[in-house]
C-alpha cells in the first residue's frame, strides 16, 4: 500500500514537473514569437522610411532637371498604391535676401526689412533693437556700435560678417521671440541673387516694398496666381518681363521707378521641397538650386 502511494506521488510530481516545463517552454515560444514580430515591425518601418527617403530624393532629382518648370506635372508621381512623391518648386528670389538688404546699410533696403517686421507685429522699439543688433552683427567694422544694439561681451560676440544661414538670426539679440514662431523663416533667404523677384514675392514681402498698398497687392496676387490661388501652377499669368508686371500692378513708369534697383524678375535660384511617401512613412528633402544653364548648381540641401 505504501509502495503504491509512493508511486502515485512520484508520478504526480513528475506530471507537475512536466507541466511546469511545458509552461516555461510555451512562455519562451511566445516571447520568441513576440520578439520576431517586433523585429519584423521595426524592419518594416525601417524599410518604409528608407523607401520614403528614396521617393523624396527621386522627386528632388526630377526637379533639378533644367527643363522642369514649377508647374510641371512630373513633379507629382504615384508609384503603385503606397508610394510616390510630391514636389513644390518656388522662386528663391521672392524671399527677402537678408545679406543683400543689409549690405552697405542702404537706408532704402533696410527700410524694406523694417517694414516687413512692422507688418508682422513687431513694435517700433523692438524693431529698432532688432535692426541695430542685426546691422552690428553683419558690420565688418568691429569698432562701430549702433545705439540700440547690445554691447559685445564674452558671451555675446557678433560675427562682423554676412550671415551664413537664415537660422543665424536666432543668435542675434532681440530676434529670439521672432525666430521662435512657426514659419518665421518662410520669407527669408541668403541664397537669392538679391533684388526681390516680383513673380514670386509673398503678400508680406510685397507689402514691405515702397508704394505697395494692400488693395494693390491683393489685386496683383489674384492676377498672378490665377484661379487656383497658388503660385507655380499651370494657370498662372505668364509674365515675360518687368514691364508686364508693371502693367499688372497698374503703376505708371514714374511710380514703378521707385522700385528700381529693389526688384527683379525671373531669378534663376529656386527652392525645391520634395516629400516622399511609402505607406504611412513620409520623408522630406529641401534644396536651393541655381538653374541658370544646363548644369544646375545645388547651393543648399537638408533633410526635414
Amino acid at each position: 500500500m505504501k509502495t503504491s502511494i509512493l508511486v502515485i506521488r512520484s508520478r504526480g510530481a513528475a506530471l507537475m514537473l512536466s507541466l511546469w516545463a511545458l509552461f516555461l517552454l510555451s512562455a519562451m515560444v511566445i516571447s520568441w514569437a513576440l520578439d520576431i514580430d517586433s523585429r519584423l515591425t521595426l524592419s518594416g518601418n525601417a524599410n518604409r522610411a528608407l523607401a520614403a527617403e528614396a521617393m523624396a530624393a527621386s522627386g528632388a532629382e526630377v526637379a533639378l532637371h533644367p527643363s522642369v518648370r514649377p508647374s510641371s506635372p512630373n513633379l507629382h508621381r504615384k508609384v503603385g498604391d503606397r508610394e510616390g512623391y510630391e514636389v513644390r518648386v518656388t522662386g528663391e528670389g521672392g524671399r527677402l535676401n537678408l545679406n543683400w538688404l543689409t549690405a552697405g546699410e542702404d537706408p532704402i533696403r533696410v527700410e524694406i526689412l523694417r517694414r516687413y517686421l512692422e507688418h508682422n507685429g513687431v513694435d517700433l522699439n523692438e524693431r529698432d533693437r532688432m535692426m541695430d543688433a542685426l546691422l552690428d552683427w553683419v558690420e565688418p567694422n568691429t569698432g562701430l556700435h549702433r545705439l540700440n544694439a547690445p554691447p559685445e561681451t564674452a558671451d555675446y560676440r557678433p560675427a562682423h560678417a554676412p550671415l551664413t544661414s537664415v537660422d543665424e538670426l536666432g543668435k542675434i539679440v532681440g530676434w529670439g521671440e521672432f525666430t521662435s514662431k512657426l514659419g518665421w523663416d518662410d520669407d527669408f533667404t541668403i541664397n537669392s541673387s538679391g533684388p526681390i523677384d516680383l513673380a514670386w514675392a509673398s503678400r508680406d514681402v510685397l507689402r514691405a516694398l515702397p508704394g505697395m498698398r494692400d488693395d494693390l497687392v491683393d489685386r496683383f496676387l489674384q492676377l498672378r496666381r490665377g484661379q487656383d490661388g497658388v503660385d507655380g501652377t499651370a494657370d498662372d499669368i505668364p509674365f515675360k518681363n518687368l514691364a508686364d508686371i508693371q502693367n499688372a500692378l497698374g503703376f505708371s513708369p514714374e511710380q514703378f521707378q521707385q522700385l528700381a534697383g529693389l526688384v527683379g524678375f525671373n531669378d534663376q535660384v529656386f527652392r525645391i521641397m520634395s516629400v516622399g511617401k511609402s505607406g504611412d512613412s513620409t520623408r522630406a528633402v529641401q534644396m536651393v538650386v541655381r538653374k541658370a544653364d544646363n548644369n544646375p548648381q545645388v547651393i543648399a540641401w537638408k533633410e526635414l
